[in-house]
């Protein structure tokens, strides 16, 4: 029994000296803390091209010309000639209003007007026997001078049936409503056998120039001067409104995809509004454009030569304004507030201030990237993403 306790106490301090040796060992390995890798992040230098800035506002298009089509004299319409909405070019008959009684009042002008015309030809060679015998004094001097009177009353009433002979021509003239220029007409508003032209005017349908056609848009004072400044500078006289180019886009269309120039801009400000209206006259060969539609509109006012621009999805924003992540030579990110410019096609933006052309902007991992944090870039172009 004795022997068995001693025997158990050698084995307790076995166990506590290995347990010592362990703790000693242990004691002399290091713990070491491995930073991770910098960050992956995509950085591109500002891509440099020629820019044109553009001024934007809206307008409508307007018709060049469109006009109500009336019967101006009364009487029973007839004939209609053409298809509703259809095309047609000028000087096509479009109505007839009952020609024939104005065809009569035509006929019997004539008639008179040549009744006249003989009648004044006999007391002209009337005249010229009386004046001969009033000179030999075979005549007196009074019936002379009935023979002179009558040949001048009849010449007046010549006149006089002359002026009612193109009075009539006009009313017949009338009694076909011809288009005045191409167009499209709207659809007919009388129906055949009606009674039109009574003691006002009847409107029978409107005919609309659809090629070409107008927007016209306001500027404030301050736009025109900036576009003036800028003709002056590409030496455009100012005075030729039909050399500034414009641009329009519907409300459907992607970006401006018709182009014209502006063929007005009105010689007074509108003192209420501090505005100017200008129009641009565009060719319309497909139709695209039709009166009443609202129109974006963009005049270009300026060029700049090597603008720096950057992906639009590079720039932040914040309290403080915009911003761009760039990445220094030792590859820590940094923040630089930027003045942005106009988008332009391919969605970069133009960076107006703040950014150089030899700094590495961040375009891609954003959320990576940290001011004052170290990064890895790769270098790539920069284009719109």
């Amino acid at each position: 029994m004795p022997a068995f306790r001693m025997n158990t106490t050698w084995l307790r301090c076995t166990s506590l000296l290995a347990l010592a040796t362990l703790g000693l060992a242990a004691c002399k390995e290091e713990n070491k803390y491995v930073a991770p890798p910098p960050q992956k992040v995509t950085v591109a230098p500002p891509t440099k091209q020629e820019v044109t800035y553009y001024l934007e506002t809206n307008g409508n298009v307007v018709a060049v010309n469109s006009v109500d089509l009336e019967a101006r004299v009364q009487g029973f319409l007839t004939e209609i000639n053409y298809t509703d909405g259809q095309e047609v070019k000028g000087g096509k008959n479009l109505f007839t209003i009952e020609p024939q009684p104005y065809l009569a009042q035509l006929n019997e002008a004539k008639a008179q007007e040549a009744a006249t015309q003989a009648q004044l030809r006999q007391a002209q060679d009337e005249y010229t026997r009386q004046s001969t015998l009033g000179r030999s004094d075979f005549a007196s001097q009074s019936v002379v001078d009935q023979a002179l009177a009558k040949r001048d009353a009849l010449a007046a009433q010549l006149q006089q049936n002359q002026a009612n002979t193109q009075i009539q021509a006009i009313n017949y003239s009338y009694t076909q409503v011809i288009a005045p220029f191409d167009g499209m007409v709207t659809a007919h508003i009388p129906s055949i056998g009606a009674l039109v032209g009574g003691a006002t005017p009847t409107k029978l349908a409107t005919i609309v120039q659809l090629d070409p056609i107008h927007v016209t848009f306001t500027i404030s004072e301050q736009e025109v001067q900036r576009i003036r400044e800028s003709l002056k500078a590409r030496h455009i006289v100012i005075t030729d409104d039909s050399k500034i180019p414009v641009e329009v886009g519907l409300q459907t269309e992607t970006g401006y995809p018709h182009s014209g120039l502006i063929d007005y801009i009105a010689p007074l400000v509108n003192t209420s509004t501090g505005t100017l209206v200008a129009r641009g006259l565009f060719a319309n060969k497909d139709r695209t454009l039709l009166p009443g539609f609202f129109a974006r509109v963009r005049i270009p006012v300026d060029k700049v030569a090597n603008a720096l621009l950057v992906p639009d999805v590079a720039l932040g924003a914040d309290q403080g304004g915009r911003y761009v992540l760039v990445v220094d030579k030792d590859n820590v990110v940094s923040q630089k507030r930027v003045e942005t410019g106009p988008l332009v096609d391919g969605g970069l933006r133009v960076i107006q201030k703040g950014l150089a052309a030899d700094d590495r902007v961040v375009v891609g991992g954003m959320q990576r990237a940290i001011p004052g944090a170290k990064v890895d870039p790769v270098v790539q172009t920069a284009s719109a993403r």
